[in-house]
């Protein structure tokens, strides 16, 4: 049996488990929302218990159990981020992706940071990237429509944020 297989015949169990146990209540008694909540967070605890996905978080969201298996089944790839204060920020993308495409996917990753750990609120991100760009290998990643393996980015590869010139 291939990994695909049986991930899926892993799913297929913890579904069915999380259906059974909704099953067992009386159909006209409704839960509250915290049970559900509760129920919810233990089927994604069994689901990131998996070999592919243990390195996600436990507040993990469908768009990122999704990356992590794109990413082994080779359709997405990870673009290490680099910030001034040298933290590395590791996004995933698909395979094809735009500098709009790694530029969302940053935005969605420091979101969900901040969401998790309580911090900032919003960012405003029209600032963001008029004060900053990124850089590959010396070169600005200026143009929002070109594919990022046409500037030659690949899988594990480091882009970094470059805090623009002023224009005097």
């Amino acid at each position: 049996m291939d990994i695909k297989t049986e991930t899926e015949c892993e799913y297929n169990d913890i579904e069915q488990n999380l259906s059974d146990e909704f099953n067992q209540e009386d159909a006209d008694e409704e839960l509250p929302h915290a049970e559900v909540v509760d129920i919810f967070q233990e089927g994604l605890a069994m689901i990131v218990q998996d070999p592919l996905l243990c390195d996600l978080p436990i507040q993990v969201t469908l768009e990122e159990i999704n990356s992590q298996i794109a990413l082994e089944y080779g359709q997405a790839m990870t673009v290490r981020v680099c910030k001034e204060d040298e933290e590395i920020m590791p996004v995933v993308v698909v395979q094809n992706a735009t500098v709009l495409d790694l530029k969302r996917a940053i935005q969605r990753y420091i979101q969900l940071k901040h969401q998790r750990e309580g911090g900032i609120q919003h960012i405003s991100w029209k600032y963001v990237w008029r004060t900053y760009h990124l850089s590959y290998s010396g070169e600005k990643l200026d143009d929002e429509a070109k594919s990022l393996r046409e500037y030659g980015i690949k899988n594990r590869d480091e882009v970094v944020f470059v805090k623009k010139l002023k224009n005097k």
